[in-house]
């Protein structure tokens, strides 16, 4: 990694020697004119334009000629540490030295806009990838303090990666931020690349170019920040209502995305070709392009006061708080309205492609091999309490994780009233599919009903602070709890977190005593309650059918850990007080043992034995042949098993029905029970696959197709299904 990164370094330092040795191509004639009568260019002018730049290009030249045999007569123990210390110092440049040649500003490079910002990038990519015990890491520790301390030491405001365009009229404007956002336009969805700077938002788009272009943004609008307004959400304009994409559709989606992932993991293990993976890659980037497009649904409004009016829509509260607080904290300075010249115009999204933080489409495909493939499995989070609040207020946490390239809401506290110091001590477990990043939103709720957002008839809450930590492997799986606070806005959020792996969540262990019914065979249970389900299913989806079933996220938000294990703890004893607790219970918390309830079972729902037919029969491209062959899967299950499955499934589709106002469709629900009611046994998770993410890409989207397969179907009858027996074999 050390060489790759150097080698990198090297490419883009002989771009810019090759870059400077043009620029003083014509430096030399016109210096040779300005001596004669008739100067093209007075002396003073020369040096403006051409600013130290023969300096600057020996500075580079001697840095690469000593850099370049080193890495191509490479050994991973010699050092080259002195060289950017070297490097660092010598365009940093004594503060008050007179010798002109022998030092060269930052001031100056900085300020005509020569980019030497990338040495501390390069830099921190180095020492990632340099062990701390190398003779190179102290020196290039140094090298980095030295041009970090200097970048900051210029303009203790700008970020050490952004550098300053400067417009015709002469202020300098900074870079604040930049990223890409889907933009609904002419009702149709197109993803932008979006800079705010610090007196114009301007919204882009990358052009296509031939290859070896150089490529360039198009501006496709913008608004100087004197004239930009947010509407407040319950006055956004009555505009035609953006429709989400269909669940099924995005589903689809992320089936194509982890098969092509498997593929390329299969073909890279056979060393297959690099151009079969390239075709591999390059459909997988495809569909995760749509992916990308298709699945936000969190408007984003804002107008400029002459009138027009823009709509983004973003994945997350939380990136839409970020924007807004972005742009606000701008609109405090005395800003001043103003219209761009073409030319002006043009030098602004000129200057885009250079100045831009976020260079990729935030895509899986557009990582490194070596990038981290994110966690997948379970992670446990005690969201504990919060200080640091002004006055009291009813507070709540939100928690939020990546998923596929953008984040999801997985976990709500409840709300704490009229309180400076919420102790909310609640325990999640959350599902990770691939994340990287935890983000925990602190919100005051809002009981206002007549404060609600046009967009999404949603009352709006405000967020009072928000937090983002990234999932490190090494911190986050040991069998310990890890506490750590967040800081936000002023606001300390305790929390404290463990990870189990999706490999240890395979692991079934039937319970000792078979008195209880988590961890009990469903066959015993049955028996033992003379029943055809389980009470607690029973008990636990009554509940929810008539109090949750309008609950937003019900059974996607996950329930307090604690009231649901004292739920398990009363089941288990059959407790005489299980109706008057259950009726007092948070309804995500019932939802939550019901889920529970099914992934202690000693095996899934639908049997170890019939997993690979299940996975064999969802993957038929007859439909005849699939019908056949999934309904005589059922016929095969036991009959507490089959029973209790039908029962679920009906229940299922109650849910859905409410999907307008819950957001659980068939497609939210089949995501989140699929993989609890059919998995791998152990044996067979290990006989096929190699590791976690694995287990994630080649069966998890094949176990929702099953269930979402059995939830689109007419409503099957146990008797039917009995009574209409075909005599053929359940080896597909």
């Amino acid at each position: 990694m050390r060489k790759l990164v150097l080698s990198g370094f090297l490419a883009s330092e002989e771009i810019y020697i090759n870059q400077l040795e043009a620029l003083l191509l014509p430096m030399k004639p016109l210096k040779a004119t300005a001596t004669t009568s008739q100067p093209v260019l007075t002396i003073q002018q020369i040096e403006t334009i051409f600013y130290k730049i023969q300096d600057i290009y020996e500075i580079h030249k001697e840095f690469y000629d000593n850099l370049c045999p080193k890495v191509q007569q490479w050994d991973s123990q010699v050092t080259m540490g002195h060289l950017f210390q070297k490097l660092e110092l010598k365009v940093k440049g004594p503060k008050d030295s007179k010798d002109s040649h022998t030092s060269v500003t930052m001031e100056g490079t900085l300020g005509n806009g020569l980019d030497c910002s990338h040495l501390p990038l390069s830099g921190f990519d180095l020492l990632k990838h340099t062990p701390v015990d190398h003779p190179d890491y102290p020196l290039l520790q140094d090298a980095l303090r030295i041009s970090q301390n200097f970048l900051s030491s210029i303009n203790e405001d700008i970020d050490p990666r952004r550098t300053a365009v400067t417009t015709p009229k002469g202020e300098t404007r900074q870079l604040v931020k930049d990223g890409f956002l889907v933009e609904v336009s002419e009702s149709s969805r197109k993803l932008r690349h979006v800079f705010l700077f610090t007196d114009v938002l301007l919204c882009a788009k990358l052009k296509k170019t031939s290859a070896g272009k150089h490529q360039q943004y198009d501006c496709k609008w913008y608004i100087p920040l004197a004239d930009l307004v947010f509407p407040s959400p319950e006055e956004s304009e009555a505009s035609p209502q953006v429709h989400p994409f269909p669940d099924h559709e995005l589903e689809d989606m992320k089936m194509k995305i982890s098969a092509l992932k498997s593929e390329i993991q299969k073909e890279k293990a056979n060393k297959g070709q690099s151009r079969a993976i390239e075709r591999l890659k390059k459909k997988m980037f495809e569909n995760e392009f749509l992916l990308l497009l298709n699945s936000p649904t969190i408007p984003f409004r804002i107008h400029n006061r002459n009138g027009k009016s823009y709509l983004f829509l973003l994945s997350s509260d939380y990136e839409r708080s970020e924007w807004r607080e972005a742009i606000q904290k701008l609109q405090k300075k005395d800003l001043q309205a103003f219209v761009l010249s073409s030319v002006e115009l043009q030098v602004l999204t000129g200057s885009c492609f250079k100045l831009r933080t976020v260079h990729n489409i935030p895509v899986t495909s557009n990582k490194d091999d070596d990038e981290s493939p994110g966690l997948y499995g379970f992670l446990h989070v005690i969201v504990h309490s919060a200080k640091g609040f002004k006055q009291s207020a009813n507070l709540y946490c939100t928690l939020e994780v990546d998923s596929f390239g953008y984040f999801v809401s997985k976990a709500k506290t409840r709300v704490f009233r009229d309180t400076t110091e919420p102790k909310w001590d609640e325990e999640f477990e959350i599902e990770l599919e691939g994340s990287q990043s935890l983000r925990i939103l602190c919100y005051e709720k809002c009981y206002d009903k007549t404060k609600v957002n046009k967009d999404n008839n949603e009352i709006v809450d405000k967020i009072m602070g928000k937090g983002q930590i990234q999932l490190d492997p090494q911190t986050v799986e040991t069998k310990n709890w890890h506490t750590d606070v967040i800081e936000m806005n002023g606001i300390k959020v305790e929390f404290s977190m463990k990870f189990t792996s999706r490999d240890m969540s395979l692991k079934r262990t039937p319970s000792k005593k078979q008195t209880g019914v988590f961890g009990v065979k469903i066959s015993v249970v049955t028996k033992r309650e003379r029943s055809k389900v389980p009470y607690i299913v029973r008990q636990c989806v009554e509940e929810v059918e008539k109090r949750g079933i309008e609950e937003v996220g019900i059974y996607r938000i996950s329930g307090v850990a604690t009231d649901i294990q004292a739920l398990k703890a009363v089941f288990d004893a059959n407790n005489k007080d299980i109706l008057l607790m259950l009726s007092d219970m948070d309804i995500n918390a019932i939802a939550g043992t019901l889920k529970l309830y099914f992934r202690e079972l000693p095996e899934p729902l639908l049997t170890d034995r019939l997993y690979p037919a299940f996975m064999e029969g969802i993957a038929l491209s007859d439909p005849a042949a699939k019908e056949n062959c999934m309904m005589h899967l059922l016929r095969s299950l036991p009959d507490p098993n089959l029973i209790t499955f039908l029962f679920l499934l009906e229940h299922l589709k109650r849910v859905a029905e409410k999907e307008p106002v819950n957001k659980m469709s068939l497609h939210n629900l089949a995501t989140v029970f699929g993989p609890t009611l059919l998995r791998p046994s152990e044996v067979e998770s290990k006989a096929h696959l190699t590791s976690a993410a694995d287990i994630w890409s080649h069966d998890v989207m094949a176990q929702v197709q099953v269930l979402l397969y059995y939830l689109q179907h007419p409503p099957i009858s146990f008797a039917e299904l009995k009574r209409n027996t075909l005599y053929f074999s359940t080896d597909v």
